[in-house]
């Protein structure tokens, strides 16, 4: 049996670097080729075919949640596992309700990512043990309180990118670009937003998006 080819994508250099050093280590996996941001990543996917994506979530041009949606769209075949420094349940959820098939932290050994990979590959779903801890107390919380969601889990991927964009800075214009869509659009996803967290202006819904993690500074 072939090895499994891997496609690495993370903005940071040093990082894709240091995947690719344990990587090589395995014998079975096989790393194909590097991507920068989700456009990119994208796609690397159409000329490379690999058989497991190594996705980061935040990056700049196209985040990890657009590209995998993407490629969970375009190539079913080729399994997403989101690598990533963010650990908080907005995250988690969020990339696998796009397609991911896993989930691992950064902070992972380099056996808990190879299995990681092996069991996306063949086709199971793979949680890092912080991801399984979100999940269990995201249910509890669930549980304790109802069923009653943080205002966050009421938004569409949709309209999380949106949100992520516009604390970035970035314009209705250049966010219809990024995500291709009309501008009209855009602004339709920003007010549905904003009247489900509640906030009525840019420097609260960045506020907001720093306080949870979807932005750093």
């Amino acid at each position: 049996m072939g090895k499994i080819k891997v496609l690495i994508v993370d903005d940071h250099t040093i990082v894709r670097d240091g995947i690719c050093a344990l990587l090589a280590l395995v014998a079975d996996v096989e790393v194909v080729g590097e991507a920068a941001n989700g456009r990119e990543a994208v796609d690397k996917v159409r000329q490379l075919a690999p058989d497991v994506v190594l996705m980061d979530i935040a990056m700049p041009i196209m985040d990890g949640l657009e590209a995998t949606r993407r490629i969970h769209k375009e190539f079913p075949e080729v399994k997403v596992l989101a690598l990533t420094q963010h650990d908080e349940s907005e995250h988690v959820f969020s990339i696998v309700e796009v397609g991911a098939k896993g989930f691992i932290s950064k902070t992972a050994a380099s056996s808990e990512l190879a299995s990681g990979i092996r069991a996306v590959h063949r086709g199971d779903s793979f949680l890092s043990p912080v991801a399984a801890r979100v999940f269990v107390e995201d249910f509890q919380l669930g549980a304790a309180t109802g069923g009653k969601q943080d205002s966050y889990r009421q938004l569409t991927n949709r309209e999380r990118e949106v949100l992520k964009l516009v604390a970035e800075g970035y314009t209705t214009q250049e966010i219809a670009d990024i995500l291709v869509l009309s501008p009209k659009s855009v602004q339709g996803h920003k007010t549905n937003l904003m009247a489900k967290l509640d906030i009525h202006n840019r420097t609260d819904l960045i506020k907001y998006a720093i306080r949870k993690g979807i932005i750093t500074v």
